[in-house]
């Protein structure tokens, strides 16, 4: 089930043209088969995973997507961009940017048996990066397909802008506070604030390592964890540049074509 649900939403990806829904009997009915789903989807783009992404990290999010909580996807390295690149917006239905804080793992997280806590949590990250997250459904009407065919589409990844390790000390900053601000150069912005996701990135961390955790996954040393977006996101069109001002982090950029 798993590879004919998995090549029927690479194709939607790869072509740019969205479904409608899985077949019946290729729709998942629970977290399990629609993380096989998307670790196979993952597989098919023969693409490295360059981390994970939380979905709905906000009552507006989740409002958004049609779930009732957070959501976990894989990032694919292929599908990633350094600061100032170029992102083609396709068909990209969506069509939205946000800013979101981004953590690197130090160290392999296997399965528990036991929830990780925030200040646990805080002590297994190496790096802070900021990030740019372009989501996308490959399904025509996202709101309306339910939390596992979501998760089963990868809990809408699509792009990432992804900086350098930020050389600030952010271990001592309180994330819950930090303001950030997205805009394009259209004078179109939207104004955030950490608090904004899940309460605190940090417990967003915390809730992806769990996640993955009682889902028995492993969270690999070296990857990124792209917390959710701190801001409503921003609608994106061609020829735009976006811009994420995270005050004293610092800004990235993206160009959209």
């Amino acid at each position: 089930m798993s590879m004919k649900a998995a090549e029927i939403i690479w194709n939607s990806w790869k072509n740019g043209k969205k479904i409608n829904t899985l077949p019946i009997e290729l729709i998942p009915h629970n977290k399990t088969e629609a993380y096989e789903i998307q670790e196979t989807l993952q597989a098919l783009s023969n693409s490295e995973i360059a981390g994970w992404k939380i979905a709905a990290t906000s009552l507006d999010g989740q409002r958004h997507i049609g779930v009732n909580g957070p959501l976990a996807g894989r990032i694919l390295k292929d599908k990633t961009f350094k600061p100032n690149d170029i992102a083609v917006l396709g068909n990209n239905k969506m069509a939205v940017a946000e800013p979101e804080f981004a953590f690197k793992i130090a160290k392999n997280l296997e399965p528990k048996n036991y929830l990780y806590s925030p200040d646990e949590v805080i002590g297994l990250v190496e790096d802070l990066h900021l990030a740019i997250e372009l989501p996308d459904s490959r399904f025509e009407d996202f709101s309306k397909v339910g939390e596992f065919n979501l998760i089963a589409d990868n809990a809408c990844a699509h792009q990432f802008v992804i900086s350098s390790p930020i050389k600030h000390n952010w271990q001592t900053l309180d994330f819950s506070k930090h303001k950030v601000r997205i805009f394009n150069d259209n004078n179109l912005s939207h104004d955030g604030i950490g608090a904004n996701v899940l309460g605190d990135p940090i417990i967003a961390l915390t809730w992806l390592i769990n996640e993955l955790s009682q889902n028995n996954i492993t969270l690999h040393k070296g990857m990124i964890v792209s917390t959710g977006t701190c801001a409503l996101p921003l609608p994106i069109e061609q020829g735009n540049k976006i811009t994420a001002d995270f005050g004293i982090l610092g800004l990235i950029d993206i160009n959209i074509e």
